[in-house]
């Protein structure tokens, strides 16, 4: 499988990874069909990539007819069979549970055509074990976006044991076709490479603040404008959610 060879395209999981994906994958020319548990759920995710893809017409980044261009090719579905019958690829953007994420592997293996690479957003969570619900573990890999996935550069394109090379060259190529920064993480360790530093940072940012060393604020200001990350430590927390965090 070769970029090249991507077109028709499924991502399951609407939420705000999930909508994002599908608006990238559209903007950049493939057919993507959205998948998620019922029609309001999926009605209300097309509603904001529209929503979104009007900031882009409105800051003059795209044209009004790019944006029509690129919603025409979104469709939605409750259906894995109707979204993966003639698929290429499949992303799945679901939340992290891995039971729910096997489930949803294995779904999708038995509908895709045996061509089809299928991926997981994930950002902690065992690739191998994913591949492992299926039947094709060497075309199952991880494509780790970040939030929001229309803006944010990098991709981790992750290596379970069983993935093949093939594969992982393909999603590299695919991320950069989709004008993103990929890394290769080699080895499918809990929370691969940006999380893994993550949690470290999380902990001592959370940690001075409970031995009253400084404040949530002072700490983010810290973050912000002597490290030049573009948001503090706890307002990341609370923009992916604590929940996930």
């Amino acid at each position: 499988m070769t970029t090249e060879k991507i077109r028709r395209t499924a991502v399951i999981g609407s939420g705000a990874m999930g909508h994002g994906i599908t608006q990238l994958l559209a903007m950049n020319g493939f057919e993507v069909t959205m998948v998620d548990i019922n029609d309001e759920i999926l009605q209300k995710a097309k509603e904001k990539i529209k929503w979104s893809l009007g900031k882009f017409v409105e800051k003059k980044r795209i044209r009004q007819e790019d944006a029509d261009a690129t919603l025409a090719r979104v469709t939605t579905t409750t259906s894995y069979e109707q979204a993966a019958k003639d698929i290429d690829f499949a992303v799945e953007a679901s939340p992290e549970n891995m039971d729910l994420k096997k489930t949803i592997f294995a779904k999708l293996d038995s509908v895709a055509p045996a061509h089809a690479i299928l991926a997981s957003n994930t950002s902690t969570l065992s690739i191998t074990e994913m591949g492992k619900a299926t039947k094709r573990p060497d075309k199952v890999a991880g494509m780790h976006f970040f939030n929001p996935p229309q803006f944010m550069a990098l991709v981790e394109v992750i290596k379970g044991e069983s993935t093949s090379q093939e594969t992982m060259s393909a999603l590299t190529e695919l991320a950069k076709k989709l004008g993103k920064t990929p890394i290769i993480v080699r080895k499918d360790v809990r929370g691969f490479v940006v999380n893994r530093i993550l949690g470290a940072v999380f902990n001592e940012a959370f940690w001075a603040f409970h031995r009253k060393e400084a404040t949530k604020e002072g700490i983010d200001a810290s973050a912000k404008y002597t490290g030049g990350f573009p948001m503090g430590w706890f307002e990341l927390g609370d923009f992916v959610g604590l929940d996930i965090a």
